[in-house]
């Protein structure tokens, strides 16, 4: 290409409609790359890069950071990749939205007194929220010792998934149940089931497999909205305590059973603010495993008087 066919940096501003600070501010970058030089050693561009520099500026209307620009440019990273990357962003941020604008609504119309306790359980959780300390009480609240892939599973079914698009009720029970779970006690030995501790003769990677089971046969019932009642999903959750245990399933082992799992600390409240967070406002509360777990201790404690 001859000298005279390439633009000075102004009027490669002017045929691009932009200002001679933007064409600089990328070439500067190296995401406009020069032709050549003048004798003067100014900066001198082919006609070609009009096309390059709105391309740019297409990319940059999309809020591509300069650095993916220059990635997608060279060929680096797939458009596709990064127009994905940025669509996973602005999903995380209006979801970030979505929950501030029902946290304010949540302090609207109440008294002084709500206010102030609302406003502390709302300002001890991320926007997005993050459900990892809820995650850590699992973690710390089951026995040790379990099969890494059970503790996983466990964690997976017990770890609610805040809504995206939530209402101001559903983020006081998340605030809430994020109070809850960083709490004192939760974590120690003396505030767990009898079938957590080691002097207590259980088998928890048996307990908890078998408790899995139970749970999932009495979530159908739940669904179904059957009342508490004898059968499979009883004698499953039965049967899991006393193999874990080495016993066998008598009326009597129910009967001890009933009136251990009566005495044991239990985290009802985990469960009813869970129940309060994923639950359609409008709709029938969604099966927990505490509720799938009060179901069967009702069956047993009305099979055991």
């Amino acid at each position: 290409m001859v000298a005279d066919a390439l633009w000075s940096i102004g009027e490669l501003a002017e045929h691009a409609g932009v200002t001679v600070k933007t064409v600089r501010f990328y070439s500067d970058r190296g995401l406009l790359p020069e032709a050549g030089r003048s004798g003067g050693g100014h900066r001198r561009y082919g006609p070609e890069a009009i096309d390059r520099l709105r391309l740019i500026r297409s990319l940059r209307t999309l809020d591509l950071p300069v650095p993916e620009v220059s990635r997608v440019l060279d060929g680096e990273d797939a458009l596709e990749d990064v127009i994905a990357g940025q669509l996973r962003e602005v999903g995380s941020q209006l979801a970030a939205l979505r929950w501030r604008e029902a946290a304010l609504q949540l302090l609207q119309g109440c008294t002084a007194e709500e206010r102030a306790e609302r406003l502390r359980l709302i300002g001890a959780v991320t926007t997005p929220p993050s459900t990892a300390a809820l995650a850590r009480f699992w973690r710390r609240w089951l026995p040790p010792r379990l099969p890494s892939g059970l503790v996983s599973a466990i964690v997976e079914q017990a770890v609610p998934q805040p809504p995206p698009d939530p209402t101001p009720a559903q983020v006081l029970a998340f605030a809430r149940l994020h109070a809850f779970t960083t709490g004192a006690c939760l974590g120690g030995a003396h505030c767990q089931p009898a079938a957590h501790r080691p002097e207590q003769g259980y088998r928890p990677a048996v307990l908890y497999a078998g408790l899995n089971e139970a749970v999932a046969l009495a979530s159908v019932e739940l669904v179904a909205r059957r009342a508490p009642h004898q059968g499979e999903a009883l004698d499953r959750f039965v049967a899991a305590h006393a193999d874990a245990c080495g016993a066998r399933d008598t009326p009597a082992f129910r009967r001890a059973l009933s009136g251990r799992l009566a005495a044991d600390p239990y985290i009802d409240q985990y469960w009813q603010l869970t129940a309060e967070l994923i639950s359609p406002p409008d709709g029938p509360p969604v099966p927990t495993i505490g509720a799938a777990d009060t179901w069967l201790r009702t069956a047993l404690d009305a099979g055991t008087d």
